[in-house]
């Protein structure tokens, strides 16, 4: 299948090439990636008070169901909502279950601590078992995490399988060895950001001391996922001598099992002895016997170094999927970029293929496939996605399945989905750009069909935020009737856009007419006379008054009416002529790079600011690649390096907002290869400028794409493509279809001296 190259824009003096090549091996590889990954970056919050990346840096395994990592919180609040802060001093939890990136927070299940003393009753209820830390005795690395909690002097090391945590405590000689197991450890309850919107409380909890080497339990809580159900077995090397159940104050005596909401336990374990204990907890959603069956399959025997090297081993797999020359630095934030990409859409099912689905049933998936949760759609289809469909493809229609399999159950495809559950957080439907990229790129393994049905209902059903009856009627949300309006119409007009482009692929021609017409439903916002897309009531007024540098205007959502003003992605043309054309455009678009406003109020989501850019936050991530489509891909090719270089770093601190799931780091990999799926639905990219000297990606089918910059500046500065008219061939900034990497080939604009 010949896929056509379709030139936008031309250029002269020409500084980078793009080369590739399709080969049938790989070649092997001696460099150990992993070497390149430093967990910490995202923990911290730099001085200018942005978010921080909100990552972690415990041990997990890539889409893993358990992320085993220390809480720097008694009870996690916000900012980050990973429960690990780089600014903090004490760790007061160890627990099995964390989301990467994200802007709000949940999970922390089944807690452990060790401590060398003797737990009284008192002690336990507290609830509070914080130790100090230093991070000159702390380490992290894929697959391996190490702290010395400085209070007992135990050495904490942790790993992980995919459905299961490894721990390994070296207590200090001569001292006492208890474990305390915490079921009620999780997110703050009292007053915060969240309050009156979700509540997090345990229903229902069991902890049960099965033998001497065991114990079993499970927790059912709410939270920012509605309801979740989390059933553990636990094994421990050595037998235990004592134990400790106990609800809130309430005592048990010697009994073995205790039911309640506050549970709590400490073991006990025989300090004549090995100093040494190894504890493996597996997890699962659906029942006891699945997180046996977890623990049985992965996690049989006792050597904590053997559960270190295959976490490795196999992060080592994933990340040899792209080769790149670049500084130690470089390497350092593309790598780790890349790792955090891959920690999630999280497993879900068990090892026998169970899994609980949106109504709480359980399920089977087919023999050799897994269910997988936590799609942070509306910040992850913009890079995250295609990054997967570009570099994991049998992943990525892996993905699009439980989509679908969510819609089967659920109605519609899923918004933001957590330990399987809606819980509806941020707007629009943005599943469908998932699946259209896949379909539109000719991805193998998924139901053509059933898939664009399910898009085609989750785009017609009115659910929460998405009332179609008002948008069929008014074509745009009004701000009297659907919070976030002006966010929601032009959300809603790009996944359209995808519906459209997918019927016209499949030839339903009706279809496409119907929402290829709503796909321009953001024109009805657009004020010519202020220059902005703004908010307008059900009988067509404008909301007054109007700020576009405000955040508090509730048309937005997480931005302003600047940063919204470039959310069309899918028609840039027409976009350009509906701001007056190419001249009028610039001018906007330039002001958007330059207009600043100190002392004003800012939403926290927004920093990372060049003008009123904000790449701290997910709806500017593709305004500097619009210069492309104005004739000036030069300045699009400089704001990308500003980027790059400005809001990124390899410190703790290296992200400038939210990793969002991997969205941020996304950006990056695809900025940092030259190349970024603008129009995140099309399986289409635009050009930018490649940082690295040479890069390889080493795809399916054994194929290669091989990128190389050419030119290099004798003082060592950034080049940039210029707009021109080259004398021989017309090459320029080019957009390339994926379709093409299933059929053998590749085609790419070629720039030439």
């Amino acid at each position: 299948m010949r896929i056509q190259l379709q030139p936008y824009r031309y250029m002269k003096q020409p500084i980078l090439l793009l080369a590739l090549w399709s080969t049938l091996l790989l070649q092997a590889t001696t460099t150990d990636y992993t070497q390149y990954v430093n967990p910490f970056i995202g923990t911290q919050t730099d001085a200018t008070g942005a978010l921080s990346g909100s990552t972690f840096p415990g041990a997990t395994m890539p889409q893993g169901m358990v992320q085993v990592s220390p809480d720097t919180e008694q009870m996690v609040t916000w900012d980050p909502c990973s429960g690990y802060d780089y600014n903090r001093d004490s760790i007061y939890a160890i627990s099995h279950t964390h989301l990467s990136g994200t802007g709000c927070t949940d999970l922390f299940d089944v807690s452990l601590m060790p401590v060398a003393w003797n737990v009284t009753p008192e002690y336990l209820a507290t609830g509070n078992f914080g130790q100090t830390f230093s991070h000159e005795q702390e380490a992290a690395s894929p697959g391996y995490y190490m702290v010395v909690l400085q209070e007992s002097g135990v050495k904490a090391e942790l790993s992980a399988t995919t459905r299961a945590g490894i721990h390994r405590y070296t207590f200090p000689q001569g001292k006492p060895q208890q474990v305390i197991l915490d079921l009620d450890h999780s997110t703050f309850r009292g007053q915060a950001y969240y309050s009156g919107r979700r509540s997090y409380d345990i229903i229902q909890a069991q902890l049960r001391l099965v033998d001497d080497h065991t114990v079993e339990g499970y927790r059912v809580i709410t939270g920012w996922a509605k309801l979740r159900k989390v059933y553990f077995r636990a094994e421990f090397s050595r037998p235990i001598t004592g134990h400790l159940l106990m609800d809130g104050t309430r005592t048990v005596g010697d009994a073995t099992v205790i039911n309640g909401r506050t549970l709590r336990c400490a073991l006990s374990f025989d300090a004549a002895g090995d100093s040494q204990l190894t504890v493996k907890v597996a997890l699962s959603a659906v029942d006891i016997d699945g997180a046996r069956r977890n623990l049985a399959a992965e996690a049989l025997g006792w050597d904590f170094d053997q559960y270190v090297r295959q976490a490795h081993d196999e992060w080592q797999r994933q990340l040899s999927c792209i080769d790149i020359d670049g500084t130690d630095e470089q390497k350092q934030i593309f790598y780790t970029g890349l790792y955090h990409v891959l920690l999630q859409p999280n497993t879900m099912s068990d090892v026998d293929g169970r899994y609980m689905d949106t109504n709480y049933e359980v399920r089977q998936m087919p023999k050799g496939q897994s269910y997988h949760s936590t799609f942070s759609l509306w910040d992850t289809f913009r890079a995250a996605h295609p990054l997967y469909l570009l570099l994991k493809p049998d992943l990525a229609a892996q993905f699009v399945n439980d989509m679908v399999r969510h819609h089967d159950t659920y109605g519609y495809l899923p918004i933001w989905d957590l330990w399987g559950q809606e819980n509806y957080c941020m707007i629009g439907n943005h599943a469908i750009p998932v699946i259209a990229d896949a379909i539109l790129a000719d991805l193998p393994g998924i139901d053509v069909e059933k898939a664009y049905r399910a898009m085609v209902e989750s785009s017609t059903r009115p659910h929460t935020n998405s009332p179609f009856d008002l948008w069929d009627e008014l074509g745009y949300m009004p701000c009297n009737k659907q919070r976030s309006s002006v966010s929601i119409t032009l959300e809603q007009a790009f996944d359209d856009w995808c519906v459209a482009a997918v019927a016209k692929r499949l030839g339903y021609t009706d279809d496409y007419y119907r929402f290829i017409q709503r796909a321009t439903h953001f024109i009805n916002l657009y004020d010519e006379k202020t220059g902005f897309f703004r908010a307008r009531d059900d009988k067509g007024q404008w909301a007054e008054p109007f700020d576009p540098l405000s955040y508090e205007d509730n048309s937005f959502i997480e931005g302003n009416a600047w940063q919204y003003l470039w959310f069309v992605p899918q028609e840039p043309e027409l976009f350009i002529e509906l701001m007056g054309g190419k001249k009028a455009f610039l001018k906007k678009l330039d002001e958007n790079f330059s207009l600043t406003t100190a002392n004003r109020e800012t939403n926290g989501n927004a920093s990372a600011f060049i003008g009123q850019y904000a790449h701290g936050n997910e709806p500017s991530h593709h305004t500097v690649y619009f210069y492309n489509f104005a004739g000036r891909p030069w300045r699009t090719q400089e704001l990308v390096n500003q980027v790059r270089t400005e809001f990124y770093n390899a410190t703790p601190a290296g992200y400038a907002g939210n990793d969002d799931c991997g969205q941020m780091s996304a950006w990056y990999i695809f900025s940092a290869l030259g190349f970024y799926p603008f129009n995140a639905g099309a399986a289409e990219y635009v050009t930018g400028t490649p940082l690295f000297q040479r890069a390889t990606l080493h795809l399916a089918g054994d194929k290669e794409f091989t990128i190389i910059r050419i030119y290099h500046h004798p003082q060592g500065r950034q080049g940039y493509i210029r707009q021109g008219n080259p004398p021989q061939r017309q090459a320029a900034t080019w957009f390339q279809t994926q379709a093409s990497r299933h059929h053998g080939g590749w085609n790419a604009g070629i720039c030439h001296e």
